[in-house]
């Protein structure tokens, strides 16, 4: 009688993703821990209460708008439309509101808008995976220059134009903002029920380990009956629709429209998603992971700003943080490498 083998998988392969998770977040960890010492011991002020009110209401921001660079990256890929989509929805409610629209149907309006942008990234990505950057990118651009044509706002003023923002909305995004009488703004608690709800569903459901299958070993996901199709369209979707909700609440907290106001998120997307440790190759990490990565960015720009660093300098430091960081993750073995 013959023997079957089945494909080796590598040794203690789970055990050494756990593992390999572990460190991630112990760096991540040590990290922050290491930033807030510095900053409490050298920066006036740091760990005052507005100051870190400030800091979790502009991690709330980047949080909201990295869950879909995160649920990308879970499948091997990246959506460089994220700040073109929150110019452009930033742009569109205070236009829509300013034509007599009601708030709530423009807000409904413009993150339906999102949904749609994303699923045509889902379904262009999926078939062009080679191309997915170069495919959002100009997705992005184009859904950005539509907007602008269309609403004839952001085309002058250096992108920018002035409006009324409905209360409500300002409450929930604004540094003072409060939450049941409470001097925390709205949107950070909104951020974290979102996130501890994200984790868990990506931990509990099949939608999100058929997310980490996909993204780990696509041809074993398929003998697992997974809609690869289905899975990119849905991850690019909830991509969309975060980046739409990102420029509606950023617009909250400005008081006006930019269309570059998305612009930043270019980049901190990506390295929150890169310093949290979730593999950019797909199959490893998560919004967990993405989470403490966000709070790491924004305690270092934070630090810097109390250095008296200029937004120039700002990146250069972050790109000095980002280059040994994917370094450190590029050495641990992508679960691909172990099937």
């Amino acid at each position: 009688m013959t023997t079957i083998k089945t494909p080796a998988i590598g040794k203690s392969s789970p055990l050494m993703g756990r593992v390999s998770g572990q460190k991630n977040i112990v760096l991540g960890l040590v990290m922050l821990a290491g930033l807030m010492i510095v900053g409490a011991t050298t920066v006036q002020g740091f760990l005052s209460a507005p100051n870190i009110r400030s800091m979790l209401l502009l991690g709330a921001f980047l949080g909201l708008a990295s869950v879909g660079q995160t649920m990308c990256a879970l499948l091997g890929g990246l959506d460089l439309s994220i700040p073109y989509l929150i110019g452009s929805a930033n742009i569109g409610t205070l236009y829509l509101i300013s034509a007599g629209v009601p708030a709530g149907l423009a807000i409904f309006l413009v993150l339906a808008a999102g949904l749609v942008v994303g699923i045509l990234n889902g379904l262009l990505s999926m078939r062009l995976q080679n191309q997915a950057l170069i495919v959002t990118l100009g997705v992005g651009f184009a859904t950005v220059g539509a907007t602008q044509v269309l609403t004839s706002m952001g085309a002058s003023n250096a992108g920018g134009t002035s409006g009324v923002v409905p209360e409500w909305l300002a409450n929930i995004s604004s540094l003072n903002g409060e939450t049941f009488g409470l001097p925390i703004p709205p949107i950070v608690i909104i951020w974290i029920i979102l996130a501890a709800g994200l984790v868990l569903v990506m931990r509990r459901t099949w939608f999100g380990r058929s997310t980490y299958a996909l993204g780990g070993n696509r041809s074993a996901a398929r003998l697992m009956l997974i809609s690869e199709p289905r899975r990119w369209v849905t991850v690019y979707a909830m991509s969309g629709l975060f980046s739409a909700i990102t420029g509606v609440l950023l617009l909250g907290f400005t008081g006006g429209a930019f269309v570059r106001v998305g612009d930043p998120y270019l980049f901190l997307t990506v390295a929150a998603v890169a310093v949290g440790g979730t593999s950019l190759l797909g199959g490893r990490g998560g919004y967990g992971s993405t989470l403490l990565g966000v709070l790491v960015l924004i305690a270092l720009t934070s630090l810097l700003v109390g250095y008296g660093l200029n937004n120039n300098a700002q990146q250069f430091v972050l790109g000095l943080l980002i280059v040994p960081l994917v370094g450190f993750y590029a050495r641990n073995p992508h679960i691909r490498q172990q099937i």
